[in-house]
């Protein structure tokens, strides 16, 4: 069962206004609303929406058993440029310098190599910090704060020198929000909300649950879930991806609840440099790859490049994935905003709906 819906947005500055179908190359579009319709119908997918902005021109679509466009979904990693976003306010305001160590902030992140660690190498994934703690599943089994997931994760060992290596570090996002809440003088739940929400319009949204109830949330299909979040133990119903614990939690890696529509006000505030959330000039210093050459190109916070976007994105492509089935990126080349939120967890399948028909969109945009 499919939706289509034309939306009249209140972000006038991100150019979301009443489509003209014809200028999105409608049979490409269409093209990757089948994807989705033919998933959700063959009860792969329980629930997905595809929102596509492209200029003046808004694409959307909800599937299965997402109500409406509005679903909110929990993005995975998609929730870590949104917390950066917040800490990057805080930047602004000269709080914190890029080059500045980490220890300056959390002065127990000492010892084997960690005096080295900037915040600029947390927002990269070059810290040397690991994705997940040796320890993730029993820190989740006992309902763990995310003080204490970050009093861990500046005792787990380094795996390399600072800046020499790339590897994805969730928990290099955890410690870069830690520092935010210090700064901030508030949990980054209430940060997220007062400095990118608010000022974005981004009603169907919230760090955690928020104002809203576990039953607003779209539930993610936990049976193909990563091990990490409880997929395939039968005994993690109280810490997975569904539970309430963990929907509570805001994991600033990827506890965040988000709409398709919302998730492009946000992306729009980088592409269309709207200044709402964060200045124009910190919007394209968080879109510019950090990271020295041979390694993956990383904005703050968000990928870059090959890694920002889908097959077919340009070199200018910024925007994330999550793991549990959402695909979020922004392409200036042709000012081309692409959302696809899916309940499919992305392991579940090897080339995942959601990247397909996000690939769909990539080449309709083309010369468009």
């Amino acid at each position: 069962m499919t939706r289509r819906t034309f939306l009249q947005s209140g972000l006038a500055a991100a150019c979301l206004t009443t489509p003209v179908i014809a200028a999105l190359r409608q049979e490409r579009l269409d093209e990757a609303a089948g994807i989705l319709t033919r998933a959700t119908g063959e009860g792969l997918i329980a629930a997905a929406v595809l929102h596509v902005v492209q200029r003046e021109a808004v694409f959307t679509r909800a599937f299965g058993k997402a109500v409406n466009a509005d679903a909110m979904f929990l993005l995975g990693s998609i929730s870590k440029p949104i917390s950066v976003t917040a800490l990057m306010t805080l930047f602004e305001r000269g709080a914190f310098r890029l080059d500045d160590p980490v220890k300056k902030y959390l002065p127990q992140f000492t010892g084997d190599g960690r005096e080295a660690v900037t915040m600029q190498h947390l927002l990269t994934h070059v810290s040397g910090l690991p994705d997940q703690l040796p320890e993730n599943d029993a820190l989740r089994r006992g309902h763990a704060t995310l003080a204490e997931f970050a009093e861990h994760a500046m005792r787990t060992p380094l795996h390399f020198a600072p800046g020499s290596q790339y590897q994805y570090s969730s928990m290099a996002i955890l410690l870069a929000t830690r520092v935010a809440e210090l700064l901030g003088g508030a949990d980054i739940l209430k940060l997220v909300e007062s400095a990118v929400l608010q000022p974005l319009g981004m009603k169907h949204s919230a760090q955690g649950l928020g104002k809203f109830k576990l039953e607003d949330m779209v539930p993610v299909q936990t049976e193909h879930a990563a091990p990490e979040a409880g997929g395939g133990d039968p005994t993690a119903k109280e810490w997975d991806w569904n539970s309430t614990y963990w929907r509570h939690l805001g994991a600033p890696w990827g506890g965040a609840h988000a709409s398709a529509p919302d998730l492009a006000r946000f992306l729009g505030d980088f592409l269309d440099e709207t200044g709402l959330a964060v200045k124009p000039e910190t919007a394209r210093l968080m879109v510019t790859n950090h990271n020295a050459p041979g390694l993956m190109p990383r904005g703050l916070g968000l990928g870059v490049g090959p890694s920002g976007g889908s097959a077919g994105c340009s070199e200018k492509c910024f925007g994330h994935t999550g793991s549990t089935g959402t695909i979020a990126w922004a392409d200036p080349a042709t000012h081309t905003i692409c959302v696809v939120l899916t309940s499919l967890p992305a392991r579940a399948v090897e080339h995942h709906p959601r990247d397909r028909a996000a690939e769909a969109v990539a080449a309709a945009m083309q010369g468009a």
